[in-house]
């Protein structure tokens, strides 16, 4: 079981145990397209996986991988890359699993920056290369940051944040998580017991903005559609509705279930289904998972099975991909 960079307590993947069950029988290739501290390479591998191809952008992923990966004898590949490009570096792949979101080794380490709750630079960045978040909080237009945290982090009061961030920029550049958190908290109600951070979606928003999570989360869907072998299997771990959103419509679209927009118009000949559905519904964590891994809470699995149907085009303005304007 892989382990907590900094505790070095068991970090348990997400929905691991339903994943499996709904992937089973495992074997041949599968690619871990965010292979983090390696929980579900390790998981897959131990269900029957001939080998594991490993994806991640963030070179202390692959760093930590080293202490361990020897004790496969071969049987996990580290590719640095992000998984949109999954199709170039594997073909006819038995299975695709994709963890979607930051993961745990990149929010319990506060240098990271993706923690309004320690103290670090404001940084964000996966790949740890290219602008950080601390460039796009001092450096874009008020409008700009008000449809980032809006569109990336559903956060209903986004104009009034916007604005408390670009006043609060004029006195000193905002370079830490705290001082971003501060602001937050300082223009939104004092959170009730039980209810999230007020800082919660305005990070989540830019953390999206930083790393292009969407764009990337529509590349690796079709790139997986394209590297999957027919018989092979996708399974996507969301963690908010907008991620589980643009994966059960790929999903819903690419099996053939997309339906007539106007019940009155003329039918026409239905698109083949390029994947099936297994279970149709997304799988929630039970009880128990709850108990032991809290961060759950949000996350859902979809599974479905590739066909021998030719991987099609796909619409993003169908999918309903949120995307900012060009000009803010």
């Amino acid at each position: 079981m892989s382990q907590d960079p900094q505790t070095g307590a068991p970090h348990i993947p997400v929905l691991i145990r339903p994943l499996i069950a709904a992937v089973a029988p495992v074997s041949g290739t599968w690619l871990d397209g965010t292979f983090g501290a390696g929980g579900y390479t390790r998981e897959l591998l131990a269900a029957g996986a001939d080998k594991v191809i490993g994806v991640d952008r963030d070179p202390l992923a692959h760093e930590m991988a080293q202490k361990w990966i020897g004790e496969y004898n071969g049987r996990i590949e580290l590719v640095r890359g992000t998984f949109s490009r999954l199709d170039e570096y594997a073909q006819d792949l038995d299975g695709v699993v994709l963890d979607l979101g930051v993961s745990s080794m990149q929010l319990d380490l506060a240098e990271r920056g993706f923690s309004f709750m320690r103290e670090g630079p404001l940084d964000m960045r996966m790949s740890q290369d290219g602008p950080s978040a601390a460039d796009l909080v001092n450096e874009a237009t008020e409008a700009q940051l008000a449809d980032i945290i809006y569109l990336f982090g559903e956060e209903r009061a986004s104009r009034r944040i916007a604005k408390s961030i670009v006043k609060a920029r004029t006195l000193a550049p905002i370079t830490t998580t705290l001082r971003l958190a501060e602001i937050v908290e300082g223009c939104l109600p004092r959170a009730k017991p039980g209810q999230a951070h007020p800082a919660t979606r305005t990070f989540q928003g830019l953390r999206i903005a930083v790393n292009d999570e969407y764009e990337e989360l529509l590349g690796g869907l079709i790139a997986a559609e394209k590297a999957l072998k027919p018989g092979g299997k996708l399974a996507v771990v969301t963690f908010h509705s907008i991620e589980d959103r643009i994966v059960k419509r790929f999903l819903t679209l690419a099996s053939g279930g997309g339906g007539r927009a106007n019940r009155y118009a003329p039918e026409t000949e239905q698109p083949k289904e390029r994947f099936k559905l297994t279970p149709r519904k997304a799988i929630a964590p039970d009880s128990e998972e709850l108990a032991i891994n809290p961060r759950s809470r949000s996350a859902k699995l979809r599974v479905a099975v590739r066909t021998e149907v030719p991987a099609g085009d796909v619409d993003a303005e169908a999918l309903g991909l949120p995307r900012l304007k060009r000009n803010g």
